[in-house]
């Protein structure tokens, strides 16, 4: 070091196009959570507001507000979680066969608890929302939004 040259950084093992795709990943999981989010603050908003307010049946109030919230859903990650997503004419398609076949399995998990399981309409649906959210993340992610897989390059080249 008496020489005057700065010390070195010693080397990662971890490749920088690695590195930089997992802080990718990170950032994308985070949006897509917070896009989560606010589907179903929307989703329940509009729920309770058709159960208890209008007295829509509970079934068709769920209907309304998950759609509602999926289409917020499609509009956010398209925009800003998966910007960098090169979508095709079957994005779309691909999203509503995901959402649809969540809002079947959200209704059928709703008339389970209800029903089933005697649970409180709203506790119902929110147990249903859980499930149904973990499920949609990870079919949306791999099928619906799925980027192309990254090409390796040398550090040099970076």
């Amino acid at each position: 070091m008496t020489s005057g040259t700065a010390p070195q950084r010693p080397s990662s093992s971890v490749p920088r196009h690695v590195r930089r795709l997992n802080t990718t990943l990170f950032v994308q999981f985070v949006k897509f959570g917070i896009v989560g989010v606010s589907n179903t603050l929307l989703t329940f908003i509009v729920y309770t507001l058709l159960l208890k307010v209008f007295g829509v049946w509970y079934l068709a109030a769920s209907a309304i507000g998950f759609t509602v919230g999926a289409i917020n859903g499609f509009i956010l990650n398209r925009r800003w979680t998966f910007r960098d997503h090169v979508g095709d004419a079957f994005t779309p398609v691909r999203w509503a066969i995901v959402q649809g076949s969540g809002l079947a399995l959200n209704l059928g998990l709703l008339f389970l608890f209800v029903h089933a399981a005697g649970l409180d309409k709203l506790l119902a649906q929110a147990c249903a929302t859980v499930i149904v959210t973990v499920l949609t993340f990870f079919v949306n992610r791999a099928w619906t939004f799925r980027m192309p897989a990254p090409v390796a390059i040398a550090d040099g080249d970076a």
